[in-house]
């Protein structure tokens, strides 16, 4: 049985400007509920990497992804390199930094099944 308010259940809410960012202690704890994405040096953004299968499935990755970031109101750079090489990252413009907002759409990105390369 899953826990009760996993990431995936909530919602990313509205920035507000002038809102800081998580504490890096706090960012660690949701950083564990995502498995695969990493907290850059500078602790400002998290992000994944995938190897997709070629080039079509990278497009609809980042079409899904697209849709799913459109949901939320909530949108990450998205990176598409050599083909197939595919980068997610994830931070609050209006915070300059990691919020849980962050955490929400990296969970829900994870459920997003991709064709990865064999």
């Amino acid at each position: 049985m899953l826990p009760e308010n996993t990431l995936t259940d909530k919602r990313c809410g509205p920035c507000e400007g002038g809102m800081g960012p998580l504490p890096h202690d706090e960012a660690a704890t949701l950083l564990a509920q995502t498995p695969s994405w990493v907290i850059s040096a500078d602790g400002s953004r998290i992000r994944r990497e995938w190897l997709v299968k070629n080039f079509a499935a990278g497009l609809d990755f980042f079409r899904r992804v697209g849709e799913l970031a459109e949901a939320e109101g909530h949108h990450p750079d998205l990176h598409l390199v050599s083909y197939r090489q595919v980068t997610i990252e994830l931070w609050t413009h209006a915070a300059n930094g990691l919020t849980e907002n962050d955490f929400i759409l990296a969970a829900k990105i994870n459920e997003i099944p991709v064709e990865l390369k064999r």
